[in-house]
Protein backbone atom coordinates (compact mmCIF):
# COMPACT_ATOMS: atom_id res chain seq x y z
CA UNK A 1 0.00 0.00 0.00
CA UNK A 2 1.18 3.63 -0.51
CA UNK A 3 1.93 5.78 1.83
CA UNK A 4 0.45 9.33 2.37
CA UNK A 5 4.22 11.02 1.91
CA UNK A 6 4.43 8.90 -1.40
CA UNK A 7 0.90 9.79 -2.46
CA UNK A 8 2.14 13.53 -1.66
CA UNK A 9 5.21 13.29 -3.72
CA UNK A 10 3.29 11.56 -6.62
CA UNK A 11 0.43 13.65 -6.79
CA UNK A 12 1.75 17.34 -5.44
CA UNK A 13 -1.19 18.66 -4.43
CA UNK A 14 -1.52 22.48 -4.23
CA UNK A 15 -3.95 23.62 -1.34
CA UNK A 16 -3.69 27.01 -2.57
CA UNK A 17 -5.41 25.74 -5.49
CA UNK A 18 -8.32 23.88 -3.69
CA UNK A 19 -6.41 21.02 -5.30
CA UNK A 20 -7.95 17.24 -4.10
CA UNK A 21 -7.30 14.81 -6.54
CA UNK A 22 -9.77 12.29 -7.64
CA UNK A 23 -7.76 8.75 -7.36
CA UNK A 24 -10.53 6.08 -8.12
CA UNK A 25 -10.79 4.97 -11.61
CA UNK A 26 -14.15 3.31 -11.13
CA UNK A 27 -16.12 6.44 -10.32
CA UNK A 28 -14.03 8.38 -12.81
CA UNK A 29 -15.61 5.92 -15.52
CA UNK A 30 -18.92 6.23 -14.10
CA UNK A 31 -18.84 10.46 -14.08
CA UNK A 32 -17.47 10.35 -17.84
CA UNK A 33 -20.42 8.05 -18.78
CA UNK A 34 -22.98 10.49 -17.59
CA UNK A 35 -21.89 13.10 -20.01
CA UNK A 36 -23.26 10.46 -22.67
CA UNK A 37 -20.23 11.75 -24.91
CA UNK A 38 -20.28 11.65 -28.76
CA UNK A 39 -17.57 11.37 -31.23
CA UNK A 40 -18.20 15.18 -32.53
CA UNK A 41 -18.86 16.44 -29.08
CA UNK A 42 -17.09 19.51 -28.35
CA UNK A 43 -15.99 18.97 -24.44
CA UNK A 44 -14.16 21.58 -21.67
CA UNK A 45 -13.11 19.56 -19.14
CA UNK A 46 -12.24 22.09 -15.78
CA UNK A 47 -9.18 21.37 -13.74
CA UNK A 48 -7.94 18.37 -15.27
CA UNK A 49 -5.61 17.41 -12.32
CA UNK A 50 -3.91 14.59 -12.58
CA UNK A 51 -6.14 13.11 -16.05
CA UNK A 52 -8.37 10.61 -14.41
CA UNK A 53 -11.31 11.88 -16.44
CA UNK A 54 -9.22 13.34 -19.33
CA UNK A 55 -8.25 10.06 -20.34
CA UNK A 56 -11.74 8.60 -20.72
CA UNK A 57 -13.09 11.74 -22.08
CA UNK A 58 -10.34 11.82 -25.34
CA UNK A 59 -10.98 7.94 -25.86
CA UNK A 60 -14.31 9.02 -26.92
CA UNK A 61 -14.03 12.62 -28.64
CA UNK A 62 -10.84 14.53 -30.23
CA UNK A 63 -12.71 17.97 -29.68
CA UNK A 64 -11.44 17.96 -25.66
CA UNK A 65 -10.33 21.31 -24.25
CA UNK A 66 -9.06 20.98 -21.06
CA UNK A 67 -8.67 24.16 -18.67
CA UNK A 68 -6.06 23.94 -16.13
CA UNK A 69 -4.24 26.72 -13.69
CA UNK A 70 -1.39 24.24 -12.13
CA UNK A 71 1.65 25.14 -14.61
CA UNK A 72 3.42 21.55 -13.89
CA UNK A 73 -0.09 19.61 -14.24
CA UNK A 74 -0.15 21.54 -17.67
CA UNK A 75 3.06 20.73 -19.21
CA UNK A 76 2.96 16.98 -17.82
CA UNK A 77 -0.56 16.37 -19.36
CA UNK A 78 0.22 18.66 -22.53
CA UNK A 79 2.99 15.83 -23.06
CA UNK A 80 1.07 12.96 -22.25
CA UNK A 81 -2.05 14.15 -24.52
CA UNK A 82 -0.36 15.83 -27.61
CA UNK A 83 -2.68 14.81 -30.46
CA UNK A 84 -5.20 13.64 -28.23
CA UNK A 85 -6.53 16.77 -26.66
CA UNK A 86 -5.71 19.94 -26.13
CA UNK A 87 -3.86 21.23 -23.40
CA UNK A 88 -4.92 24.77 -21.83
CA UNK A 89 -2.98 26.77 -19.47
CA UNK A 90 -5.33 28.97 -18.18
CA UNK A 91 -8.34 30.30 -14.92
CA UNK A 92 -11.13 28.87 -16.32
CA UNK A 93 -12.81 32.16 -14.82
CA UNK A 94 -11.11 33.59 -17.74
CA UNK A 95 -11.68 31.50 -20.59
CA UNK A 96 -14.27 32.74 -23.18
CA UNK A 97 -16.40 30.10 -24.03
CA UNK A 98 -16.56 31.10 -27.45
CA UNK A 99 -14.13 32.99 -28.74
CA UNK A 100 -11.51 30.24 -26.83
CA UNK A 101 -13.34 27.55 -28.68
CA UNK A 102 -12.91 29.22 -31.70
CA UNK A 103 -9.22 29.85 -31.83
CA UNK A 104 -8.37 26.37 -30.41
CA UNK A 105 -10.45 24.13 -32.28
CA UNK A 106 -10.89 26.50 -35.03
CA UNK A 107 -14.91 25.96 -34.94
CA UNK A 108 -17.47 28.18 -34.12
CA UNK A 109 -20.79 27.24 -31.73
CA UNK A 110 -23.86 27.29 -33.08
CA UNK A 111 -27.53 26.11 -32.44
CA UNK A 112 -26.34 22.42 -33.49
CA UNK A 113 -22.70 22.55 -32.29
CA UNK A 114 -23.01 23.32 -28.37
CA UNK A 115 -20.45 22.96 -25.53
CA UNK A 116 -20.41 19.64 -22.87
CA UNK A 117 -18.55 20.60 -19.83
CA UNK A 118 -16.45 17.97 -17.22
CA UNK A 119 -14.66 18.54 -13.95
CA UNK A 120 -13.79 18.14 -10.35
CA UNK A 121 -14.42 21.82 -9.98
CA UNK A 122 -12.20 23.58 -7.10
CA UNK A 123 -15.05 23.54 -3.94
CA UNK A 124 -13.74 27.38 -3.48
CA UNK A 125 -15.08 28.97 -6.35
CA UNK A 126 -17.71 26.48 -6.94
CA UNK A 127 -20.30 29.12 -7.04
CA UNK A 128 -17.95 31.29 -9.75
CA UNK A 129 -17.66 29.02 -12.15
CA UNK A 130 -21.54 27.73 -12.21
CA UNK A 131 -22.53 31.52 -12.57
CA UNK A 132 -20.11 31.84 -15.40
CA UNK A 133 -21.45 28.55 -17.19
CA UNK A 134 -25.44 29.79 -16.85
CA UNK A 135 -24.30 33.23 -18.89
CA UNK A 136 -23.33 31.24 -21.70
CA UNK A 137 -26.07 28.87 -20.97
CA UNK A 138 -27.68 29.54 -25.05
CA UNK A 139 -24.28 27.68 -26.24
CA UNK A 140 -24.28 24.71 -23.48
CA UNK A 141 -25.55 21.11 -24.22
CA UNK A 142 -25.18 19.72 -20.61
CA UNK A 143 -22.36 19.60 -17.82
CA UNK A 144 -20.97 17.24 -15.21
CA UNK A 145 -19.85 18.69 -12.28
CA UNK A 146 -18.20 17.51 -9.28
CA UNK A 147 -18.93 19.64 -6.05
CA UNK A 148 -19.88 19.81 -2.14
CA UNK A 149 -22.53 18.07 -1.29
CA UNK A 150 -24.12 20.97 0.53
CA UNK A 151 -23.66 23.15 -2.76
CA UNK A 152 -25.52 20.06 -4.91
CA UNK A 153 -28.39 20.44 -2.43
CA UNK A 154 -28.72 24.33 -1.97
CA UNK A 155 -28.70 24.50 -5.85
CA UNK A 156 -31.48 21.81 -6.47
CA UNK A 157 -33.11 23.37 -3.42
CA UNK A 158 -37.01 23.74 -3.65
CA UNK A 159 -39.13 26.91 -1.83
CA UNK A 160 -39.70 27.26 1.46
CA UNK A 161 -36.63 25.53 2.38
CA UNK A 162 -33.53 26.80 4.15
CA UNK A 163 -31.03 25.83 1.16
CA UNK A 164 -32.81 27.64 -1.28
CA UNK A 165 -32.09 30.92 -2.13
CA UNK A 166 -29.72 32.48 -5.06
CA UNK A 167 -27.58 29.72 -6.06
CA UNK A 168 -31.21 27.35 -6.53
CA UNK A 169 -33.05 30.19 -8.65
CA UNK A 170 -30.30 30.97 -11.12
CA UNK A 171 -29.14 27.60 -11.09
CA UNK A 172 -33.45 26.30 -11.78
CA UNK A 173 -33.42 29.17 -14.85
CA UNK A 174 -30.87 28.16 -16.49
CA UNK A 175 -30.74 24.92 -16.52
CA UNK A 176 -32.47 21.62 -15.27
CA UNK A 177 -29.68 20.61 -12.57
CA UNK A 178 -29.86 16.86 -11.34
CA UNK A 179 -28.25 15.04 -8.28
CA UNK A 180 -27.07 12.18 -9.88
CA UNK A 181 -24.72 10.44 -7.03
CA UNK A 182 -22.66 11.22 -3.97
CA UNK A 183 -18.90 10.38 -3.99
CA UNK A 184 -17.26 9.89 -0.32
CA UNK A 185 -14.02 11.39 0.58
CA UNK A 186 -11.80 8.09 0.22
CA UNK A 187 -12.59 8.74 -3.34
CA UNK A 188 -9.99 11.88 -3.27
CA UNK A 189 -6.41 12.40 -2.20
CA UNK A 190 -5.93 14.13 -0.26
CA UNK A 191 -9.11 13.10 1.15
CA UNK A 192 -11.61 16.45 1.56
CA UNK A 193 -13.19 17.32 5.04
CA UNK A 194 -16.40 16.99 3.00
CA UNK A 195 -19.07 14.70 0.73
CA UNK A 196 -18.97 15.33 -2.47
CA UNK A 197 -21.82 14.92 -5.11
CA UNK A 198 -21.87 14.71 -9.45
CA UNK A 199 -24.55 16.81 -10.80
CA UNK A 200 -26.03 16.82 -14.15
CA UNK A 201 -26.94 20.16 -15.65
CA UNK A 202 -29.19 19.77 -18.97
CA UNK A 203 -29.27 23.34 -21.12
CA UNK A 204 -31.58 22.07 -23.70
CA UNK A 205 -34.40 21.89 -21.48
CA UNK A 206 -34.64 25.06 -20.34
CA UNK A 207 -38.31 26.13 -19.54
CA UNK A 208 -37.85 29.82 -17.91
CA UNK A 209 -37.31 32.90 -19.99
CA UNK A 210 -37.34 36.62 -19.04
CA UNK A 211 -37.26 39.99 -21.43
CA UNK A 212 -34.06 40.93 -19.33
CA UNK A 213 -31.66 38.68 -17.52
CA UNK A 214 -29.69 41.39 -16.40
CA UNK A 215 -32.67 42.52 -14.25
CA UNK A 216 -33.93 39.02 -13.27
CA UNK A 217 -30.44 38.79 -11.69
CA UNK A 218 -30.82 41.90 -9.70
CA UNK A 219 -34.57 41.00 -8.69
CA UNK A 220 -32.86 37.44 -7.14
CA UNK A 221 -30.15 38.93 -5.80
CA UNK A 222 -32.01 42.04 -3.84
CA UNK A 223 -34.90 39.53 -2.93
CA UNK A 224 -32.37 37.29 -0.73
CA UNK A 225 -30.36 39.99 0.59
CA UNK A 226 -32.57 40.06 3.49
CA UNK A 227 -34.20 36.88 3.54
CA UNK A 228 -35.57 36.97 6.99
CA UNK A 229 -37.17 40.25 5.38
CA UNK A 230 -40.62 40.64 3.33
CA UNK A 231 -39.99 41.67 -0.37
CA UNK A 232 -40.95 45.37 0.64
CA UNK A 233 -38.23 45.76 2.33
CA UNK A 234 -35.42 44.06 1.06
CA UNK A 235 -36.29 45.12 -2.67
CA UNK A 236 -35.92 48.82 -1.06
CA UNK A 237 -32.84 49.82 -3.39
CA UNK A 238 -33.85 47.67 -6.19
CA UNK A 239 -36.98 50.00 -6.73
CA UNK A 240 -34.59 52.91 -6.19
CA UNK A 241 -32.20 51.69 -8.58
CA UNK A 242 -34.85 51.09 -10.77
CA UNK A 243 -37.14 54.04 -10.32
CA UNK A 244 -39.87 52.12 -9.78
CA UNK A 245 -42.62 51.82 -7.45
CA UNK A 246 -43.84 48.33 -5.96
CA UNK A 247 -47.02 49.82 -5.82
CA UNK A 248 -47.78 49.89 -9.25
CA UNK A 249 -47.04 46.11 -9.98
CA UNK A 250 -49.48 43.78 -8.96
CA UNK A 251 -48.32 41.36 -6.68
CA UNK A 252 -47.65 40.65 -2.86
CA UNK A 253 -44.70 41.73 -1.38
CA UNK A 254 -45.79 40.76 1.95
CA UNK A 255 -44.04 37.37 1.23
CA UNK A 256 -40.49 36.29 1.95
CA UNK A 257 -38.45 35.55 -1.06
CA UNK A 258 -37.86 32.23 -0.29
CA UNK A 259 -41.80 31.04 -0.71
CA UNK A 260 -41.39 32.56 -4.39
CA UNK A 261 -40.86 29.81 -6.55
CA UNK A 262 -38.54 30.10 -10.01
CA UNK A 263 -41.49 30.85 -12.50
CA UNK A 264 -42.46 33.67 -10.15
CA UNK A 265 -39.62 35.24 -10.06
CA UNK A 266 -39.77 35.48 -13.84
CA UNK A 267 -43.06 36.48 -13.76
CA UNK A 268 -42.26 39.62 -11.33
CA UNK A 269 -39.20 40.44 -13.50
CA UNK A 270 -40.92 40.92 -16.69
CA UNK A 271 -43.80 43.13 -14.91
CA UNK A 272 -41.12 45.15 -13.99
CA UNK A 273 -39.40 45.16 -17.19
CA UNK A 274 -42.99 46.60 -18.40
CA UNK A 275 -43.43 48.96 -15.60
CA UNK A 276 -40.16 50.47 -16.32
CA UNK A 277 -40.91 50.73 -20.07
CA UNK A 278 -44.29 51.71 -19.85
CA UNK A 279 -43.05 54.96 -17.88
CA UNK A 280 -40.03 55.58 -20.03
CA UNK A 281 -37.17 54.73 -17.38
CA UNK A 282 -34.86 52.36 -18.60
Amino acid sequence: MISNEEKYNKYKPKKFLGQNFLVDENIAKKIVSSLEIKPDDIVIEIGPGQGVLTKYISAQTDKLIAVELDRSIHEKLSAEYSGKAKIIHKDFLKFDLEKDINEILDVSISGKMKVKVIGNIPYNITTEILFRLFDSADKMESAVLMMQKEVAKRLTAQPNTKDYGILAVQTQFSSAPKILFNVPPTAFFPKPNVESSIVRFSFNEIKYRVADKQLFKSLVRNSFSQRRKTMKNSLRNFCEANNISLDKLEFDFSRRAESLSVQEFTELSDRVTELKLSTGYE
